[in-house]
């Protein structure tokens, strides 16, 4: 739910630095400086892991509301629309042209206030290309997102979903 937090001049001005940073010194780095993006994000207040792959073009809304777990990757042209907190899990891998989304309006109000909602994506898991992950989902351990699947509601644990709605499509062995 949308709070003070997402409102206040602190966090406009923190998004402000970061969007400057980023253009800077994040986006134009070749691909294998990722220790030097995770430096950046860990000083905007991102909770990374060891060996974290944060890619050049992943876009990163507000970093002190990313969470990545060891070995876990934000692959090309990600939007890690982060307004809420999104973790990632140990050795979760988001794939090119990904969005995860943490916030949305509430349409049945004729305010159209911004609501908001965290992001799981447990341990093993892979969100494949172009996907999409709404507000408030969990993915489950060891769970594949098809690619372009859209997911609105929570993924099972070790299950394969495609389709929009993503729907169960297959299950893995854990």
């Amino acid at each position: 739910m949308l709070t003070p937090r997402h409102l206040g001049i602190g966090n406009k001005l923190g998004r402000v630095a970061w969007q400057l940073v980023w253009m800077i010194l994040y986006r134009p780095t070749p691909r294998i400086f990722h220790p030097w993006r995770c430096l950046l994000l860990r000083l905007f207040g991102a909770r990374l892991g060891v060996s974290v792959h944060p890619y050049p073009s992943a876009r990163i809304w507000a970093p002190w509301n990313l969470v990545m777990g060891d070995h876990s990757c934000l692959s090309e042209s990600v939007d890690c629309y982060c307004v809420d907190k999104i973790t990632l899990g140990r050795n979760v891998t988001v794939s090119q042209n990904t969005h995860l989304c943490s916030a949305s309006h509430d349409f049945r109000d004729p305010a159209f206030p911004l609501v908001t909602a965290p992001i799981v994506v447990q341990d093993e898991a892979w969100i494949a290309a172009d996907a999409f992950i709404g507000p408030g989902v969990t993915v489950g351990e060891g769970a594949v997102v098809g690619a372009r699947a859209c997911v609105f509601r929570d993924v099972e644990s070790w299950v394969i979903v495609g389709g929009n709605p993503a729907r169960v499509i297959g299950r893995r062995r854990a």
